[in-house]
């Protein structure tokens, strides 16, 4: 079923390619393509890649192969650049919820949250950097799980940006993101930012299932929002409000964190993408004459190569001292004000709880409904950088997050939650609770 209707689908661009049988006794799943696989390409949506084929497969797949079998893997920017998955070599993933309309569905992760919305799949894989698993999921009106950093092995996930980076979950409900997670919820040696077995048993202290919650809304956060998602936040704020406690709080930094994000990914891109040079690894060019030149000019695409431009800026003397430095020392100052903003510790790096803190926090995913691809490309590149605005912060602090839908004038809008480090396993539970309010 899952092959025929992906295939049925096909005008939506949301495979970069598909298995050619799939197993009728375990759930079907689509894997990013930036995820190895060794049945399938991983092409990470870009010609420099286009004919790779890995010869071993992300330690991810081996957890899920027992119960779960790969429909195909899934359209994406290219490389993990991006927010639309327009910045593809395959072209755009087309909007599952605009039937009529050419809509983008986010990204990078775009390709996974399509499919999961078209109803091929019930679960994908995809890769969360600074939000390109929630803010898809928020566009598609599915939910997008990126956990606590190094609580799911990287081991076989092409890098973008190696400290960010985390393999999330795309889903078309809290139970099949659980299953997945637990599956996946293991340490890995082979990976070195996975997070060790003494320190995972720690995690998940019980809030209790009948314990009046505190939940926190940033006072950062308060933008020039799209009337539909202020009113589903509103509303979903009121619904929790008759249950649990709702409490304003501060993360000064928030203001901080595009320009710590842009000035941290694209530098470590930029070193990650080195490799790619058409000897070691991907497509070569046939000119004899300045080969590495053209190889790298012709296997990007222009969003690559402008990340991998600023990237190289960000890490010159100048800018290594006055900007790269700096960001650094002003993430780990925003990991300490989220820390002192929650009421549970942060086992990861040590800190004790507020008592005075929260138990989670309450934003939007993203601050409109998904754009047309018309007018997306119509906007300045620097426009686009603005679409993680509210997704990035979770992601330089580490911490778990989740966007899932709330319906409000027939339209789903993407509402997300934050918890502490290792705290994820809660975070689903008030997940589930808070989307049975939307009545």
């Amino acid at each position: 079923m899952a092959l025929e209707k992906a295939r049925s689908l096909a005008r939506l661009n949301i495979f970069t390619s598909l298995a050619s049988e799939i197993s009728q006794s375990l759930t079907p799943i689509a894997i990013k393509d930036n995820i190895a696989t060794k049945l399938l390409p991983t092409t990470c949506s870009s010609y420099a890649l286009s004919n790779y084929i890995s010869p071993f497969q992300a330690t991810v797949i081996d957890l899920l192969e027992d119960e779960f079998t790969v429909v195909g893997k899934t359209n994406m920017d290219e490389f993990g650049m991006g927010a639309s998955t327009t910045f593809s070599h395959y072209g755009p993933t087309l909007n599952p919820m605009y039937p009529n309309e050419r809509r983008i569905c986010g990204g990078s992760s775009g390709g996974s949250a399509a499919a999961v919305a078209a109803g091929i799949v019930p679960v994908a894989l995809g890769t969360d950097t600074g939000g390109s698993v929630r803010q898809p999921a928020s566009y598609t009106g599915i939910l997008g799980f990126k956990p606590t950093y190094g609580r799911i092995s990287r081991w076989g996930v092409v890098a973008y940006a190696q400290s960010l980076d985390t393999v999330g979950i795309l889903g078309k409900d809290v139970d099949i993101i659980e299953k997945v997670f637990t599956k996946l919820d293991k340490h890995d040696p082979k990976d070195p930012t996975s997070l060790g077995v003494e320190l995972r048993s720690r995690f998940d202290s019980k809030h209790g299932n009948n314990k009046k919650l505190r939940i926190g809304v940033p006072e950062e956060y308060v933008l020039g929002f799209d009337p539909k998602v202020s009113k589903a936040w509103q509303q979903c704020l009121e619904a929790l409000s008759q249950d649990h406690e709702i409490v304003p709080v501060s993360v000064p930094l928030i203001k901080k964190t595009l320009a710590m994000y842009f000035t941290l990914a694209p530098a470590e891109a930029s070193s990650n993408l080195g490799r790619y040079d058409g000897i070691r690894y991907g497509t070569r060019s046939d000119s004899d004459k300045d080969y590495y030149a053209k190889t790298r000019s012709e296997g990007f695409g222009e969003e690559v190569k402008r990340r991998i431009i600023l990237g190289n800026y960000n890490l010159s003397s100048d800018s290594y001292k006055n900007h790269f430095l700096k960001a650094k020392l002003l993430r780990r100052a925003l990991k300490q004000q989220f820390d002192e903003v929650f009421n549970q510790p942060n086992y990861v790096t040590g800190s004790d709880p507020n008592a005075n803190g929260v138990d989670f926090l309450l934003t939007p995913t993203t601050v409109g409904q998904a754009p047309t691809i018309e007018d997306y490309d119509a906007q300045s590149s620097t426009h686009g950088y603005t679409q993680d605005v509210l997704t990035i912060p979770a992601s330089l602090a580490g911490i778990p997050a989740i966007s899932f839908p709330w319906e409000v004038e027939g339209a789903k809008i993407g509402l997300q939650l934050m918890g502490q480090c290792g705290d994820d396993y809660n975070l689903l539970r008030i997940t589930q609770e808070t989307m049975s309010l939307n009545t």
